[in-house]
């Protein structure tokens, strides 16, 4: 409808265009830039710092409680959830906040704080400045982001390192007792093995003159019965509910390997998680921390120990099971008994685990190589192998 003509500022008549409720149309903006943010996470609270695309210097934007409501009302503030990217770094939070924000449609990462890059000679740390670090290092890609496992992957995790928990209270316990005894002149002359049935018998009869020293060993005894009878029973719990877990696949087949039984594999499996995210095998021994650390300049190269980085859970079960490997090339009937129902593809490569890791070690010794830096060695080629069975193509499709 054109409504009565008018003066505009030049003495012309024009005519003004009613809209008659219609949107006004309006020109096509810029296309949506990205903003990144980053998150410094504590138990309660957040401080949020926000970097944009077109290289300004970030800033925080602000401290809130560690609430996911109040997190995601500041963060729709920032703008639409799909031009935001978030971060921030591992740690006792845990992954619950990544897995929030993807579900909210806002992309996150957890990052390794180890790998996040530093200035030298920068020795002030505050919530902010870490905050805004991390918002700058995402916006330039030099972050490396950790892998973020599935819910029920990560309850596996958290049962298998209750074991490992258990497990090391369990040995805490039994030195105890056994330097109390070695105090007070009580050796064990059986022929049985320390711990054994036998052994821990033999404690059960031991009388102190006094009642003190009587009651200390009563306490001592009963706290590593109780330390076992809980490592039992977290290992009982592990080969219950395998049965319902997605990776089960992966941990019978890992089994078939020599030195690697269920809470091995379990390990494993839990802490690595689908080992289709590894392209190769030199890759999963980097992640593990098997590899050499260097350090090289110009013409110079040298090499020292492991860089021992990583997961640290998965290097010492795998160390642990590399000594197996000292052992001739051979099937036991406990072996046999694991490689039941496994593809004739894992079992070759478990056997040629053996026959090469076996020579492996002769050979390592023969050069004058300690038998703990043989086994470490050891332990990396079994990394290797363990990548094989992983990437077999019937168990990363299992694992989908």
């Amino acid at each position: 409808m054109i409504g009565p003509a008018l003066p505009n500022k030049r003495g012309l008549r024009c005519h003004t265009v009613k809209n008659n409720g219609a949107e006004p149309q309006r020109k096509a903006g810029p296309m949506s830039k990205v903003r990144f943010v980053g998150l410094d996470v504590h138990k309660d609270s957040i401080t949020i710092a926000i970097a944009d695309q077109d290289g300004t210097a970030p800033q925080v934007v602000a401290t809130i409680a560690h609430e996911d409501r109040a997190l995601m009302k500041q963060l729709k503030k920032l703008g639409a959830t799909g031009r935001l990217k978030c971060c921030y770094e591992a740690g006792p939070t845990g992954f619950g906040l990544c897995r929030m924000l993807n579900a909210a449609g806002i992309e996150c990462i957890v990052v390794a704080p180890s790998l996040i890059p530093k200035q030298a000679g920068d020795r002030v740390k505050t919530d902010s400045r870490d905050a805004v670090k991390l918002a700058r290092f995402l916006r330039s890609g030099d972050l490396t982001p950790v892998h973020v496992p599935n819910e029920q992957t990560e309850a596996m995790r958290d049962l298998e390192r209750a074991r490992e928990d258990a497990k090391r209270a369990e040995r805490t316990a039994r030195n105890v007792l056994s330097k109390f005894l070695l105090r007070h002149g009580c050796r064990y002359a059986g022929k049985s093995r320390a711990w054994s049935t036998s052994y821990l018998d033999w404690v059960r009869t031991l009388h102190f003159e006094f009642e003190a020293q009587q009651r200390v060993l009563v306490s001592y005894l009963l706290a590593v019965e109780q330390a076992t009878e809980r490592v039992v029973q977290l290992t009982n719990d592990i080969a219950e509910l395998v049965e319902t877990w997605s990776l089960k696949p992966l941990v019978k087949a890992l089994q078939a390997l020599r030195g690697v039984q269920l809470v091995t594999a379990v390990t494993v499996a839990a802490e690595l998680g689908e080992m289709g995210r590894f392209t190769s095998a030199p890759q999963l021994m980097a992640y593990i921390g098997l590899v050499p650390s260097e350090h090289s300049s110009g013409g110079t190269k040298k090499r020292g120990g492991i860089t021992r980085t990583g997961n640290q859970h998965v290097r010492k079960a795998l160390v642990e099971s590399a000594w197996s490997y000292r052992f001739r090339a051979s099937m036991s009937p406990e072996i046999r008994r694991r490689n039941e129902g496994v593809s004739t593809e894992v079992r070759a490569i478990a056997w040629k685990a053996q026959q090469r890791l076996h020579r492996r070690y002769q050979r390592l010794l023969a050069r004058g190589k300690s038998k703990q830096q043989t086994v470490t060695a050891l332990a990396r080629e079994l990394a290797g192998f363990i990548w094989a069975i992983g990437r077999q193509p019937t168990l990363l499709e299992q694992a989908a």
